[in-house]
């Protein structure tokens, strides 16, 4: 291999940090979706190779559900203290007070749709027009059809069937007052690609990613972790099993999976002989329809 090519992993940082740089270039007030899921924390990453010595051009934002693992809020909070960059918080227990909205119901009653309202507030308040996130193909149909550059319109919906070309690794940004942009630098990345890049990197990530002895119910050939957000009901058994989480969103929605992996070598290996996605063996969310994160990335979710 000549010393001009890049390895596989080299060429999709050198990619996610041009998208990272080109939002700076062609927008005003950009903003990076930042949860303390692994995702978001390699976005951070990329973030500091792309811009470091200088600041971030954009506020790190979390819309916080309020169903959030611990482990995941702790680290959020301590990245964005040890590297230094503004962190926005958004409560979606303060959307649901003031817009009066219903909570859904049911066992694992999920405040994922509910989101949207507080995400799209946010987008309003900081008159954000581009919001970097995390998202990969890979991971689900619907994240499959989206451009890297995203456009939603102005009352922050999104339209699968017109979508810009991308040609050339050309990003057009350019939008109409009220519109916005979703942008997904890590699109072409796999749950693999992560792993062997946060290993490369020796990027740190939240204890719940590994191993460890946890309070779970058995529901459906699911590990869902006890917590007082989800209904317990007479005939659930709750249980301590060792288990880690291959991707993290709400306690009420994301179902943990049996593990003894303590180490990214080890989880390295689980993911190389695993048949299914981490959404697909894990997220409840998903699993409501066929189209289920379709529809609520059509109405303004991430």
């Amino acid at each position: 291999m000549s010393k001009y090519q890049l390895d596989h992993l080299a060429q999709l940082e050198s990619e996610a940090i041009h998208i990272l740089r080109e939002v700076a270039g062609q927008f005003e007030r950009p903003a990076l979706l930042f949860s303390g899921g692994k995702d978001s924390i390699t976005l951070v990453h990329l973030a500091l190779k792309a811009f470091r010595p200088g600041k971030f051009p954009f506020p790190l934002v979390h819309i916080d559900t309020g169903h959030n693992f611990q482990e995941a809020l702790d680290f959020r909070d301590q990245l964005a203290a040890e590297i230094g960059e503004r962190l926005i918080v958004r409560k979606v227990e303060d959307t649901i007070r003031a817009k009066g909205l219903t909570e859904p119901k049911g066992k694992f009653a999920s405040r994922n749709a509910l989101q949207t309202f507080t995400l799209l507030d946010t987008i309003k308040e900081f008159a954000f027009d581009a919001c970097i996130g995390g998202a990969r193909r890979d991971e689900e149909k619907a994240r499959a059809k989206e451009r890297i550059f995203s456009v939603r319109d102005e009352f922050g919906q999104w339209d699968p069937k017109l979508q810009r070309p991308e040609l050339w690794n050309i990003y057009n940004g350019k939008i109409h007052k009220g519109e916005n942009v979703r942008v997904f630098p890590i699109s072409n990345w796999t749950e693999l690609d992560i792993w062997n890049y946060i290993r490369r990197e020796q990027i740190a990530l939240p204890s719940i990613y590994f191993s460890h002895e946890r309070e779970v119910i058995e529901h459906e050939s699911q590990l869902v972790a006890y917590s007082p957000f989800i209904r317990i009901d007479e005939a659930d058994v709750i249980v301590k099993r060792r288990v880690r989480y291959r991707t993290v969103g709400d306690m009420t929605c994301t179902a943990a999976v049996t593990s003894e992996a303590s180490s990214i070598d080890d989880i390295i290996r689980e993911i190389t002989i695993s048949k299914t996605s981490e959404r697909g063996e894990t997220r409840i969310d998903d699993r409501v329809s066929e189209a289920a994160m379709e529809d609520r990335k059509k109405n303004g979710y991430f």
